[in-house]
């Protein structure tokens, strides 16, 4: 096998969340998750381009050459009604691999949002939308079509391994990501954690100085 034949795979999309799974994601926020997974796992250094919106989804990857998109457009027929569509473009922003005509391509396409590591272009439309889309930068300059590139391979993003199938929660927090078979038990984590950051909340609101959260902590510490 050449090296070129090396440089190009495409392989079948994973199929995308249990509906109640999704539904149950979508009220949890990023740093719950984030906590529950010993806080090192997740993408980082990615600007979030929509103001309003939360991604929730499988990830559908695309390993391409920085500032080339033409995988990218194979990727987004391969799509289902909530997948993620996850972009390495190695992190290059010299020039965009999406724009908005793509990005009304998979929104008809029902994609839950984008993860690029590029950059995009037409900012405007993102930002005045709710469509999740967070990546590395922004620029005018479009993009080539020459590939080559790979997908649905593991991916390398904000020092974050994000392989096929994952599961891909986005806020205005940041990016998590993670193995399908842990959501059940991150979901029920992520509940107990909101459960106690409320009961934190009430005690605040309490007025006491003296607070249990925070009090025992100093003192083990020795900083009393």
């Amino acid at each position: 096998m050449t090296q070129q034949d090396l440089s190009i795979e495409i392989n079948p999309s994973s199929p995308v969340l249990e509906p109640g799974i999704a539904a149950a994601l979508q009220q949890i926020v990023t740093p719950h998750l984030s906590d529950n997974l010993h806080r090192q796992v997740g993408v980082v250094g990615l600007k979030r381009y929509n103001r309003t919106g939360k991604l929730v989804g499988t990830a559908v990857t695309v390993k391409t050459r920085a500032g080339d998109n033409l995988y990218i457009y194979k990727a987004m027929t391969l799509l289902e009604p909530g997948h993620v569509l996850v972009i390495d473009a190695a992190g290059d922003v010299s020039n965009a691999c999406i724009g908005e005509i793509m990005k009304k391509y998979l929104q008809q396409r029902g994609c839950a949002g984008i993860i690029v590591n590029g950059a995009i272009r037409d900012v405007a439309a993102f930002e005045n939308d709710s469509f999740p889309c967070y990546a590395r930068g922004n620029v005018h300059r479009g993009p080539y079509k020459e590939g080559p590139g790979q997908i649905n391979v593991p991916v390398s993003i904000g020092g974050q391994v994000i392989a096929p199938g994952d599961v891909v929660v986005a806020d205005e927090d940041g990016i998590v990501c993670f193995p399908a078979g842990q959501a059940q038990a991150l979901i029920a984590a992520a509940r107990t954690h909101a459960d106690k950051e409320e009961t934190i909340m009430n005690e605040i609101a309490s007025g006491a100085k003296e607070q249990s959260w925070l009090h025992p902590l100093l003192a083990a510490k020795g900083l009393s």
